[in-house]
């Protein structure tokens, strides 16, 4: 039997477990996918662990993707582009970061007809996730992203490009755009279940929305996006995207999108 797992500090919310169990019974796989919550103070030896017993791979969640990253014996150009990982690799002893979450974001605003190309997108929040999406919009002819922050005045690493503005929430009443896209935890199960990062009066001068947050798959933020008309998607569909991606680097194989379809449909029926 192969293992695999998902690093996190709260993982009550996760739909993981369900959709890599979904994938590997949909393959015929004898593996199992577990959910390993972690204090801060535990992931460096959570990480030697999966080393000693052969794993072969976790995804790291919130808030570890950039912890992880000095543990890993090698990280993919693309992930340290990003300056995040969200999949690990054990191979050989030796421990290989990857970042799927790019991958998952553009695959998922694909599926849903929400162009980037020569548009402005504001993006709320800036950990480990908004890194992969920021620089999904900048390679994909994004005009200009609003990155809004509450930690503005200490943020070091944003990429070193002219389209990018930083803001915090009350400098971004006026702005107008394409695409907002909530990147932080607000509106998410359990704790924060009804809350919205910003209000209906600044998403409704955009004409898409997106949420990473699936648990619920209707945030509030979503909820009112719909009453203002955007075109709205959650990030459920993206976590069966990069979940998926992550077990092609994992199983070292290639799957049709098609497959990604099947396992967002089993998940949600």
């Amino acid at each position: 039997m192969q293992f695999f797992g998902l690093f996190g500090e709260h993982l009550s919310h996760s739909y993981s477990e369900r959709i890599h169990s979904a994938f590997f019974d949909r393959i015929g796989l004898d593996a199992g996918y577990k959910h390993i919550e972690l204090s801060p103070d535990e992931l460096g030896s959570a990480i030697e662990g999966i080393r000693v017993l052969e794993f072969v791979g976790v995804n790291v969640t919130i808030p570890y993707k950039q912890a992880v990253m000095p543990y890993l014996d090698e990280i993919t150009p693309e992930a340290t582009r990003i300056g995040a990982v969200n999949t690990i690799k054990v191979k050989n002893g030796k421990l290989y970061g990857a970042n799927t979450d790019y991958y998952g974001f553009g695959t998922m605003l694909a599926s849903h007809g929400i162009a980037v190309e020569n548009k402005t997108a504001m993006v709320l929040g800036f950990g480990g996730s908004a890194k992969a999406v920021v620089l999904y919009l900048l390679d994909n002819g994004i005009n200009k992203i609003i990155i809004v922050s509450r930690k503005k005045g200490s943020l070091t690493d944003l990429p070193d490009d002219s389209r990018i503005a930083l803001m915090n929430y009350d400098e971004i009443a006026d702005i107008t755009g394409d695409l907002i896209i909530n990147t932080t935890p607000l509106g998410m199960f359990p704790d924060n279940i009804g809350i919205s990062a910003v209000p209906l009066e600044v998403i409704s001068h955009f004409t898409a929305a997106v949420d990473l947050i699936y648990n619920p798959q209707e945030t509030e933020f979503l909820r009112l996006a719909k009453t203002a008309a955007l075109k709205t998607c959650n990030g459920l569909e993206m976590l069966v995207h990069q979940g998926i991606k992550s077990e092609e680097i994992w199983l070292e194989r290639s799957f049709d999108l098609a497959l990604n379809q099947e396992i967002y449909d089993k998940i949600t029926s």
